[in-house]
């Protein structure tokens, strides 16, 4: 299993966490309470954390490619999310 991280600092950690979860339990199955999201995309996995003025993102996948899309569609709708502040996810590929 391949792996990335990334954290983002933001006073709106939890509202981006909701928003994302919400937003993806439309067409995957997503779990998610004031301050952890679970994101099951089928190709991959992506674990949420809100702490205070930082949210976290773990990603995971079977191979390259997903781990790839998985980051791209979780940092894309991220970085839409907070649209004028415009906040970006920068990735840590995980030995």
């Amino acid at each position: 299993m391949l792996k990335a991280h990334a954290q983002v600092k933001t006073d709106k950690a939890a509202r981006y966490l909701k928003a994302l979860c919400n937003h993806f339990s439309h067409k995957v199955q997503a779990t998610y309470d004031d301050n952890h999201g679970s994101v099951q995309f089928g190709i991959g996995n992506c674990e949420m954390q809100a702490d205070g003025d930082t949210i976290s993102f773990q990603v995971e996948a079977e191979n390259a490619e997903n781990l790839e899309r998985v980051k791209e569609v979780v940092g894309g709708h991220f970085e839409r999310f907070t649209g004028e502040v415009a906040l970006k996810v920068t990735w840590q590929d995980q030995a």
